[in-house]
């Protein structure tokens, strides 16, 4: 009974983590770049888009299947990054706690 309680007081401390770290999540921002620079979007690390900076370059008629290339490929880059800076956090957040394998608290 004693290991209950204890792996009781353990998952009562990792929600209040988790809860805190949710809240964190939507103020920490990550940027994926494609082309050099040409493109940049930032996301908070939940995965939210937060702006999408292009280069006037690109703008142009012509270019208008490389820009929704780069755009595909800098937001790729910045919601890696996300789910890095979340995995790190979730890592904080458990405090040790096994978790199952794939389980996701988001």
């Amino acid at each position: 009974m004693r290991d209950i309680m204890g792996l009781m007081k353990q998952v009562q401390s990792a929600q209040a983590k988790l809860q805190e770290m949710q809240a964190e999540m939507e103020m920490v921002e990550v940027e994926g770049e494609a082309g050099g620079g040409l493109v940049r979007i930032r996301l908070n690390a939940k995965g939210t888009m937060k702006s999408v900076s292009i280069d006037a370059s690109l703008l142009k008629p012509e270019e208008g299947e490389i820009l929704e290339d780069l755009l595909v490929a800098a937001h790729a880059e910045a919601r890696k990054k996300a789910e890095a800076v979340l995995a790190d956090k979730m890592k904080d957040a458990t405090g040790g706690l096994a978790l199952p394998p794939g389980l996701k608290l988001f």
